[in-house]
């Protein structure tokens, strides 16, 4: 692929600002001031019809009079000139806008119809645009300072991205005091075009950025959101504030950018699934980027503390302890070797007491011992100047330490005057310090937290988690019975009906219509029994009087039956019944009650929830939540999230519960989850689980319409790995092959593969000299995003190992409709019929995609795959940029 389509946003060859002027601090005057003085590298030209010269330079009164090829505009013109602005853009060949003036979507219906007709005119010619109402776009290395910022950034290597100009403002204030610098500074505004995945995909591939911090009050896309942050996460550190964070806070986030924002903690569950770290400070953020780019390498959340003072450590524990750390357990190895170099009165344990008297040869002697122990994974030292300390020399031994060891080392050097030296030997050395040991504990809980996420990042879990496949139709049929209905909510028969068709185990229900046939159902199942209201009206059926339990004999049941009857009838006078469903009651004395449920985000879509279970659910709010599809370390790090997760294991009297069988449950969820875009909320409370297995006592069910799509999964905000494409091929010399999508597992695989191919196959699949694939090339070919690329292995089992054969992949194109793709087979299988076998494969898999177009390239003496080109219908022409290559297409529908 050639440049990125952002390209004209981020480096352009020229700028042409509107609204460029001499009035002081007006928005277009402090623009343009910005761009002369921070030095634009490019063509730059003020537009303004009133004036001939603005600032010195030549004006034009239109970007017609300019003659030459602007990539750029900065708009700072009252609203309503902006379209027709855009207009006179498209028709003069510029591609990219930065819309800083305010009064569009948020101002009312005149504003909205507004930002209508300018986002139809941009895409009318294809220009995208970051803004309206938004501070403006930032390339300290270019000199692009398209802001009106009164200031300019320092050139750095972190990319800066804020739904808030305000904050904006001030951040780029507080960096310039604090020695931070930029690669790019975005602030999005209304997010009426470009949104943050894009702008995501375009710093993920610039060099110049290495970690990327954002500010977020919501999010419009969330596929696009998640699949971003999962791209640009796996090269590059990616921190966040989210803010909404408490119900008043999201009601003024959405009024402010008009984006939705779902549950806090279901975001929290997105971005750890992404292995993207979240902070809830600015401060915060910025000091986790400077930690990150120190080159730690985090492992965990053992956390060793050297301090010369007690009450120092003990801040530091405590705070360690609120934010979910272990306190790492030193090795007897590490105390034998303390014991060489501490005073005897030290504690033998962590934190590390070495007194007060402590001079830096002790200092160097704990924390390397503490960094050099397996059951540590990052070290905090702490010092508090006292009589005989020398806080530089100290400084300066950790520092050699830092150098030679990846761990984290993080220092807090309190006090003032007599740190002050050491403090600028931390910031020469651009290693993170602080004043109080509490904020250096959090920046390595925000270390563990991006080991932790990188984790999750790494799970690719397919829709199915079983060897035996649910009964998808019959559930789907269920689902259609009730909406055929109109109804949303299912009986609680068709919610265990539905389980059932997962296979999640449910207790033997039947429905009773009159107070004799409750009985002889009772007498069937067996006392005692459960009796409930069956009413797709009733939710809660204890609050309206619908259920009895313990009812122990046929008396007892018709009583009960007339009962519940009479009290429905009270309590819901207009609520609908069918019958009482009658079931045995569920005893099991080591039972735990427990819920699990699926809620519907309004960004992120389907939710799954686990917790605590009972009458008392919505009072205990013992929950935690994950994005589906899950697998089962997914599961685990799901059920430990929990309060109730401690009451699993032995307890009291009773022996462990069954967590597989509770993990087997959830991963049936999942399954459902995947596989019924309908399902909008379900509640499995309570499922019982004890030492023999769980079992699912009670369920609620509720459906919604959605409009079909050609991708199944389009109700997801993860694509789960794509088991329908996996399919069965033999060769004709009798080699049995499996095609399947690439894993991320298959890193090892992949780069022997690349690694085992001639020169040629080399040079025509990359048209470079490439010799091995680099670990970030590894990443890029095997740990894709589904719904925005995909990979076909063909592989075969060889002396018990996998072989890969060949490979064939995709990537849509920034169009969303049209894909690139490329082929290579291993030498010793070409010409028999592989090649053409996996092409077949992935132009079914982007047909099915929604994908219209599938191209390539192929350099001109790639005879063999010309040939195959023309066996399979696609068009070839020579490139127009390079006569080497030929350019091959063809339409996914023919």
């Amino acid at each position: 692929m050639g440049k990125h389509y952002l390209n004209p946003l981020f480096a352009p060859k020229s700028v042409a600002v509107f609204g460029a002027s001499d009035r002081q601090d007006s928005v277009g005057q402090i623009v343009f001031k910005n761009m002369l003085e921070s030095g634009f590298q490019g063509e730059l030209y003020p537009i303004n019809p009133k004036n001939a010269e603005v600032q010195g330079r030549r004006a034009y009164a239109c970007i017609a009079d300019v003659g030459e090829p602007v990539e750029l505009a900065v708009i700072a013109t009252p609203a309503q000139t902006v379209p027709s602005i855009i207009e006179d853009c498209g028709i003069h060949g510029v591609k990219a806008a930065v819309i800083i003036t305010a009064g569009f979507g948020e101002a009312g219906h005149e504003g909205a119809a507004l930002e209508r007709q300018l986002l139809e005119t941009a895409r009318r010619y294809g220009i995208r645009l970051i803004g309206p109402n938004c501070l403006g776009i930032m390339r300290p290395s270019i000199g692009l300072n398209a802001t009106f910022n009164k200031g300019s950034a320092n050139t750095g290597n972190i990319a800066f991205i804020s739904q808030s100009g305000a904050l904006c403002t001030a951040i780029l204030d507080w960096a310039q005091s604090n020695d931070v610098g930029f690669s790019s500074v975005v602030s999005m505004g209304s997010s009426t075009d470009v949104d943050f995945g894009e702008i995501l995909d375009y710093l993920v591939s610039d060099a110049n950025t290495h970690s990327i911090l954002m500010y977020i009050e919501g999010i419009r896309n969330a596929r696009s959101f998640m699949s971003a942050m999962r791209a640009a996460a796996r090269f590059k550190p990616v921190i966040l504030v989210k803010v909404g964070r408490h119900a008043a806070g999201s009601k003024a986030a959405l009024s402010h950018t008009a984006s939705l924002v779902g549950a806090d903690d279901v975001f929290d569950a997105a971005v750890s699934r992404v292995g993207v770290v979240r902070v809830q400070t600015i401060t915060q953020l910025f000091t986790a980027a400077k930690a990150l780019s120190c080159g730690f390498r985090p492992v965990g959340n053992r956390l060793a503390i050297v301090t010369n003072g007690g009450g120092p450590g003990v801040m530091a524990t405590d705070r360690a302890a609120d934010l979910g750390l272990s306190m790492a357990t030193l090795s007897d190895a590490t105390i034998e070797y303390l014991n060489q170099y501490l005073p005897p009165n030290w504690p033998h344990g962590n934190p590390v007491d070495v007194i007060g008297d402590a001079q830096a040869e002790r200092y160097h002697h704990a924390v390397k011992a503490c960094l050099e122990d397996d059951n540590v994974d990052g070290v905090l030292a702490i010092l508090t100047p006292q009589a005989m300390t020398k806080p530089l020399e100290s400084a300066q031994v950790l520092l050699e330490l830092a150098d030679t060891h990846s761990k984290p080392l993080l220092t807090c050097w309190m006090g003032e005057t007599q740190v002050a030296a050491a403090r600028d030997a931390f910031n020469k050395a651009r290693r993170p310090h602080f004043r109080t040991p509490e904020p250096a504990v959090e920046v390595f809980s925000h270390l563990s937290a991006y080991y932790r996420n990188q984790k999750l990042l790494m799970q690719m879990p397919g829709p199915f988690s079983h060897h035996v496949e649910p009964d998808v139709a019959s559930a789907r049929l269920i689902i259609e019975g009730a909406m055929q209905e109109h109804r949303k909510v299912l009986t609680e028969m068709e919610s265990k009906a539905l389980l059932s068709a997962f296979h999640i185990p449910v207790a033997r229900t039947m429905v009773a219509h009159s107070p004799n046939e409750a009985m002889l159902i009772a007498q069937q199942l067996g006392f005692p029994v459960a009796m409930k209201v069956n009413s797709p009206d009733i939710t809660h059926k204890s609050d309206a009087g619908g259920v009895l339990l313990n009812v122990n004999n046929a008396h007892e049941v018709r009583a009960a039956y007339q009962h519940i009857i009479d009290n429905v009838q009270h309590n819901r006078p207009n609520a609908k019944m069918d019958g009482i469903s009658i079931e045995p009651m569920v005893v099991k004395p080591n039972g735990r009650e427990l819920m699990i449920g699926v809620t519907s985000d309004p960004a992120f879509g389907p939710v799954i929830t686990f917790g605590a279970g009972g009458i008392a659910v919505e009072v205990m709010g013992d929950r935690a939540v994950a994005l589906p599809p899950l697998n089962s370390f997914l599961v685990r790090e799901l059920i430990q999230g929990t309060r109730i997760a401690r009451m699993l294991g032995a307890f009291r009297s009773m022996p462990p519960a069954n967590l597989e069988a509770l993990e087997d449950v959830l991963l049936r969820v999942s399954e459902m989850v995947c596989e019924l875009p309908l399902l909008k909320e379900m509640d499995i409370n309570p499922l019982i689980l004890d030492e023999n297995g769980a079992l699912a006592a009670d369920a609620r069910i509720v459906v919604e319409y959605r409009q079909p799509s050609a991708d199944r999964y389009a109700h997801m905000a993860i694509y789960p790995y794509p088991t329908h494409l996996i399919s069965q091929w033999q060769m004709p010399d009798g080699i049995d092959v499996t095609i399947r999508p690439i894993r991320p597992e298959d890193a090892d695989l992949e780069k022997q593969f690349v690694h085992d191919l001639s020169e040629e196959s080399k040079y025509f699949r990359f048209m470079n000299s490439i010799q091995e694939l680099t670990e970030t090339m590894v990443v890029k070919f095997t740990q894709i995003d589904y719904s925005r690329e995909m990979a076909l292995v063909a592989v075969t089992e060889q002396q018990g190992r996998e072989l890969e054969l060949g490979v064939a992949r995709y990537a849509i194109n920034p169009d969303g409709d049209t894909c690139e793709f490329a082929l290579v087979i291993a030498d010793n299988m070409q010409g028999k019929g592989l090649g053409q076998r996996l092409m077949v494969a992935l132009m079914e898999a982007a047909r099915s995609n929604g994908l219209s177009v599938i191209e390539g390239e192929v350099l001109n003496n790639n005879h063999n795959m010309l040939k195959m080109m023309t066996r399979l219908g696609f068009t070839i022409k020579p490139s127009d940029e390079d006569p080497a290559i030929m350019k091959v297409s063809k339409p996914l529908s023919i």
